[in-house]
């Protein structure tokens, strides 16, 4: 069983609070636009942590991060990128991958709209995390929390970070 914190779309912002609701997480998952060096590197000193780049990291992110990650949590396979779309709008980027060998679990970041959808078509959980950073025109800042066990996600959690 794991538990794990999952952002995007901070923009190099550090939130203080960070801390506070990661502390009962086994792991930090970053859907990218992580926005500097030094802010992956907090959160890798904090946790264990697993990024993608987002379309605003430079090109040291870029080479410390893949913009595609496929990897297995517990028994789940988990995929995340930054621009994916959502269920029944993938990006054309991740689409044909989705539909041909769907994870169970996808993470995306990208439009700071915090979303967590069930694709009964391909029959995998979507989150998308919202934005944790100042930066976009979202009007609340979000990250979420959950748990794998084995194939299963439970306890999961959306925390506002405010304005």
């Amino acid at each position: 069983m794991r538990r794990v914190g999952i952002l995007s779309d901070t923009h190099g912002y550090w939130d203080p609070r960070f801390e506070q609701y990661f502390e009962p997480c086994d792991e930090i998952w970053h859907a990218g636009d992580i926005g500097s060096v030094e802010l992956a590197e907090l959160f890798a000193a904090f946790r264990p942590f697993v990024a993608v780049c987002g379309n605003i990291d430079g090109g040291d992110l870029r080479r410390m991060f893949p913009s595609l990650l496929r990897w297995r949590c517990e028994e789940a396979d988990v995929l995340m990128t930054h621009i994916g779309g959502y269920p029944g709008h993938y990006d054309r980027a991740v689409a044909a991958q989705l539909r041909s060998r769907p994870p169970h679990l996808f993470i995306a970041g990208h439009s700071h709209i915090l979303k967590v959808q069930y694709d009964r078509t391909l029959g995998l959980l979507h989150i998308n995390p919202g934005a944790a950073g100042l930066q976009g025109w979202q009007t609340a800042r979000t990250l979420v929390r959950l748990t794998i066990d084995g194939h299963d996600f439970k306890d999961l959690e959306v925390i506002e970070l405010g304005r």
